[in-house]
């Protein structure tokens, strides 16, 4: 857990912007992220397409792409969201899958592989990846196997973005000497994403909607979309005064000067997300200093500021008066 460090005091006018749990049930809307449970059978383009007619909005979009047959958390972005689902793509995965071997094998055996396989790993995307096939390294943080019922294999692993189940199985069987194919996969955590109280179904989503347009009830649909900045919680942070807020909206690196605070865990070429005190997603972009040489800094630039989510406008423009 990150330690918020402060580096100037500032307060802000609440004349400007809005707490991201205060906005209006349409901005919410438009401005939200959902934690689906997909279900197996559609793609992830076709719950899209179906969240997005039912919440009659025109733009939806989905963080990392799950397989028809596999189930698990599909993180998805409404309207001006469905950009912050980019901050997703470098964010860690877990996942919890079974694996069939192609013939019985020794639990002690079975251990010593999946310890193997488990730190830097070598991968070449399977030949249905819409990415280039070449040797890649992936990192495994944990591989555990759960539970063992004769040639099937369940487990759950924690590992780098994209990194190939399918294949990791593949390769387990072939260190085996024995073979072996993923039966059943499903993703566990995306970044922020995880199975808790955020997670709802397709059916979740539906009920609350209805409750808002038949009986004004907002409160459910509120627990069904979260506000974007739900998705940037892996990323550290760093808070911005209000006078800066409006120069970065219109592309503007970030200066020492416009700091308040920030997360003591950012290193030099980390993603760092900009926020407002009143916690409102502003943009993302490439720390070029550590927490402490920020901290120590009394000017310069130390932000390179990359992706904007914030309109224009939204504060007070105080930059380029004389």
């Amino acid at each position: 857990m990150a330690k918020f460090l402060i580096k100037s005091k500032a307060e802000t006018d609440p004349a400007y912007g809005c707490p991201p749990d205060k906005r209006p049930i349409q901005e919410h809307i438009k401005k939200g992220v959902i934690n689906l449970d997909k279900p197996p059978g559609p793609t992830s383009h076709q719950v899209d397409s179906w969240i997005r007619r039912l919440l009659n909005v025109k733009k939806v979009g989905h963080g990392g792409t799950l397989d028809p047959k596999v189930t698990g958390i599909l993180p998805i972005g409404i309207e001006k969201a469905t950009r912050v689902l980019q901050l997703l793509l470098e964010a860690d995965k877990e996942y919890v899958c079974i694996m069939r071997l192609h013939k019985p094998v020794k639990m002690a055996e079975l251990e010593r592989v999946f310890e193997e396989f488990q730190g830097k790993i070598f991968q070449t995307p399977p030949m249905k990846a819409a990415v280039k096939r070449q040797l890649r390294v992936r990192r495994i943080y944990y591989a555990n196997i759960l539970e063992v019922d004769g040639k099937d294999v369940l487990f759950r692993i924690g590992c780098e973005a994209g990194t190939y189940i399918r294949k990791y199985c593949h390769d387990i069987g072939e260190a085996l000497g024995t073979g072996a194919h993923m039966l059943e996969l499903r993703r566990t955590k995306v970044g922020p994403f995880t199975e808790d109280k955020t997670l709802i179904t397709l059916h979740d989503l539906t009920d609350a909607y209805h409750f808002w347009i038949e009986d004004g009830e907002e409160k459910f649909l509120r627990k069904c979309i979260q506000p974007m900045e739900f998705a940037v919680r892996h990323l550290p942070r760093i808070v911005i005064r209000d006078s800066a807020v409006d120069a970065i909206c219109h592309g503007a690196n970030l200066a020492v000067s416009g700091i308040i605070g920030l997360d003591d865990n950012i290193e030099r070429g980390d993603t760092v997300v900009l926020m407002t005190l009143k916690d409102e997603l502003v943009a993302a972009g490439e720390s070029l200093c550590s927490s402490l040489q920020i901290l120590d800094a009394e000017k310069g630039i130390v932000v390179d500021t990359q992706k904007v989510f914030m309109e224009r406008g939204t504060y007070p423009r105080v930059w380029g008066k004389t």
